[in-house]
C-alpha cells in the first residue's frame, strides 16, 4: 500500500510538470483510460495557468523541457518511446526523436571521488591532466584528460556515471511499472502493446547503459567488425582505466558532422560523407547484425583523415541471422512484387496471427509497396512510410519487438544526418552496393554455392539453417498432439517446454521485423531497377 501511494505521488508530480509545459500524453488507440482521464482533470488548473507562457512554443521543445525538468530517467523514457511509434503514433514519435539528452554537469569533486572509488588510488595516479566536463547527459558526463603510457602522451575522453544514478532510476522505474500495470488494467487496447513488458525492456536497457564496461565491449566488437572497412571507425578503448562506472577512450579531435560549413571549409566532400554515413549504417545492420542505434549529429565527427568517427555506444541494436534472413525474404518480395510470397513468409514465421487471411495481408503489403515503385528518391519520406507501416501493425494484431523498431528509428535518424550533408542525396545509389551484396548472399542460390565452395561446406551451411526450421516448429506446437497420434512420440516435459516458449514468445518477433524490412527496402529497391533514381 505504501509503495502504491508513493508511486501515485511521484506520477502526480510528473503530471503537474507535464501540464505546466502544456504536454499531454494519451494512448494512441481506444478511449481514454480512467487514470489518464483523472490526471487530465486534476491538472486542468495547472494547464490553464501555464498556457499563456507556452503559446508559440513548438511541441517538441515543450516536451524536451518537461522531460529535462523531471530528470534523467524521464529523458531516457522519452528517448525509449521515440522507438515506439506503434504506441505513441508517428507525430509524437517525431517530436521525441528531437529530444536531446542534455543535463547540467555534476561537480569536479564528485567526478574525482567517482574515479578514485572505481579505479583505486588518486585521480593523479591515472591522469596527468583532468579537465572540466565537456558534455553532460542523463546517465553520465564526459571530461577531457591526458594520460602518459610508456612515455607517450595521449589525450583521452573520460566518461563517468552520475553519482546515485542507479538509485534514482530504480525509484522512477518502480513508478513506471505501477503506471504500466494501471494502463494494462484500465485500457484494453493497450494490452496488446504489453506496457509492462515495455517498461521491463527499458529497465534492461538502462541497466546495461549503467555498466560502462559493456559500452566499451560494444566499441571493441564494432571495431573488429569494421576492420576491413574504410571511411568509418570508432575510438580505441583504454581498458586499463575502464571500470563499471568509468570509461576511458581515445579523444576524437574532429569536426561535428552537423557543422556543414566547417566541413566544407576544411576541404571535405560533404556529399561523399553523406554517402559514407548511409552505407556504413546499412553495412553494420545487414552484414554484421550489430549497429549504433543513436547515430545523431552530436555523436558523429569527421577526423583529420576524413574518416567518420562515432561516439557514445550506450545504445546498440542487434539483428540475428534469423531476422536478417527474413528481412531478405521480405525485401525480395518487394523488389519482385511477389507480395503473396512475402505474406506467406510472415505467416510461416508466426509474425502475423493465423486468424488473418494471407491474401489480405498480401494486399496490405501491396498497398505499401506499389506506391514506392516508379518514384524518385526525393519523393519518398521515410517518416511517412513508417507511419503507414505502424498503422498496419494495429490492423493485423502484430505485436512489436523493441530491438527491431530500434532499427527503424535509427534509420530515420541516419537518413536525416545524410540528407543534412547533401539534401539531394540519392538514397538508392547510396544503398545499391550494400543491398546488392546482401540480396546475393541471402537470396541467390548461386551465391550460396559460391560461398559454400564445395559439397561438404554447403551441407554445413544448410545445417546452419536448421535452427530457423526448429524455431518455426516451436510456433506449431499446437499440432504436436496430431503428430503423436501418427506415431511421433514426445515426452510430456518436451511438450510443456514448447508450449511455455510459445506462450511467452508467440508473436514477439512480429511487425517490427516487417516494418524494418520495408524501411530497408526503401533504401535498397533502386539497386534492382524497381525505383527510378
Amino acid at each position: 500500500m505504501a509503495g502504491a501511494i508513493l508511486n501515485t505521488l511521484r506520477l502526480a508530480k510528473a503530471g503537474v510538470v507535464l501540464a505546466s509545459h502544456s504536454v499531454r500524453f494519451v494512448p494512441k488507440d481506444g478511449p481514454e483510460p480512467l487514470p489518464f482521464k483523472l490526471a487530465r482533470i486534476a491538472t486542468l488548473p495547472v494547464r490553464a495557468l501555464a498556457a499563456p507562457f507556452q503559446w508559440g512554443k513548438p511541441r517538441d521543445k515543450r516536451i524536451s523541457a518537461a522531460l529535462a525538468a523531471l530528470g534523467p530517467s524521464y529523458i531516457k523514457l522519452g528517448q525509449f518511446l521515440a522507438t515506439r511509434g506503434d504506441i505513441i503514433g508517428p507525430e509524437l514519435q517525431g517530436d521525441l526523436a528531437q529530444l536531446q539528452d542534455r543535463m547540467p554537469p555534476f561537480g569536479m569533486e564528485e567526478a574525482r571521488r567517482a574515479i578514485e572509488s572505481s579505479l583505486g588510488g588518486k585521480l593523479e595516479d591515472h591522469f596527468v591532466e583532468f579537465g572540466p566536463p565537456v558534455a553532460a547527459a542523463s546517465i553520465a558526463q564526459v571530461h577531457k584528460a591526458v594520460v602518459i603510457d610508456n612515455g607517450e602522451r595521449r589525450t583521452v575522453a573520460v566518461k563517468i556515471l552520475r553519482p546515485g544514478i542507479e538509485k534514482r532510476f530504480k525509484r522512477d522505474l518502480d513508478s513506471y511499472f505501477f503506471a504500466a500495470r494501471l494502463v494494462e488494467r484500465w485500457h484494453e487496447p493497450s494490452r496488446r502493446l504489453r506496457p509492462v513488458a515495455i517498461v521491463e525492456n527499458l529497465a534492461r536497457t538502462t541497466e546495461l547503459e549503467m555498466d560502462l564496461r559493456l559500452e566499451a565491449a560494444a566499441m571493441s566488437e564494432m571495431a573488429e567488425n569494421l576492420s576491413p572497412d574504410d571511411g568509418f571507425r570508432v575510438p580505441r578503448v583504454d581498458w586499463r582505466r575502464t571500470s563499471k562506472r568509468v570509461l576511458v577512450t581515445e579523444w576524437i579531435d574532429g569536426i561535428p558532422i552537423g557543422d556543414k560549413a566547417a566541413l566544407k571549409a576544411a576541404g571535405y566532400d560533404v556529399d561523399q560523407l553523406g554517402m559514407t554515413v548511409i552505407r556504413s549504417f546499412l553495412t553494420h545492420a545487414m552484414r554484421d547484425g550489430f549497429f549504433h542505434a543513436d547515430m545523431h549529429q552530436g555523436n558523429l565527427f569527421v577526423d583529420k583523415t576524413g574518416t567518420v568517427v562515432a561516439v557514445d555506444f550506450g545504445i546498440m541494436g542487434r539483428l540475428g541471422m534469423r531476422e536478417r534472413r527474413f528481412l531478405a525474404e521480405i525485401l525480395h518480395g518487394l523488389i519482385t512484387r511477389d507480395y503473396k510470397r512475402a505474406a506467406e513468409v510472415h505467416f510461416w514465421a508466426g509474425y502475423v496471427p493465423p486468424h488473418h487471411p494471407v491474401e489480405v495481408f498480401a494486399q496490405a503489403l501491396r498497398a505499401i509497396g506499389e506506391p514506392i515503385h516508379g518514384k524518385t528518391a526525393s519523393e519518398i519520406s521515410m517518416a511517412d512510410l513508417l507511419g503507414q507501416l505502424f498503422a498496419y501493425t494495429d490492423v493485423f494484431d502484430m505485436e512489436t519487438r523493441p530491438e527491431l523498431i530500434l532499427l527503424q528509428k535509427s534509420m530515420v535518424i541516419v537518413e536525416g544526418v545524410a540528407r543534412g550533408l547533401n539534401p539531394s542525396l540519392n538514397m538508392w545509389v547510396a544503398a545499391e552496393p550494400i543491398a546488392k551484396e546482401w540480396i546475393e548472399k541471402n537470396l541467390s542460390v548461386m551465391g550460396r554455392l559460391r560461398d559454400a565452395g564445395d559439397g561438404a561446406t554447403m551441407l554445413a551451411k544448410l545445417a546452419g539453417d536448421l535452427p530457423v526450421v526448429l524455431a518455426s516448429a516451436e510456433r506449431a506446437f499446437g499440432a504436436l498432439g496430431a503428430m503423436a497420434e501418427r506415431g511421433v512420440r514426445l515426452d510430456d516435459a518436451t511438450i510443456e517446454r514448447l508450449a511455455e516458449k510459445q506462450s511467452r514468445h508467440g508473436r514477439w518477433r512480429t511487425a517490427a521485423l516487417w516494418v524494418a524490412a520495408i524501411a530497408l527496402a526503401v533504401l535498397a529497391l533502386g539497386q534492382a531497377g524497381v525505383i527510378t533514381p
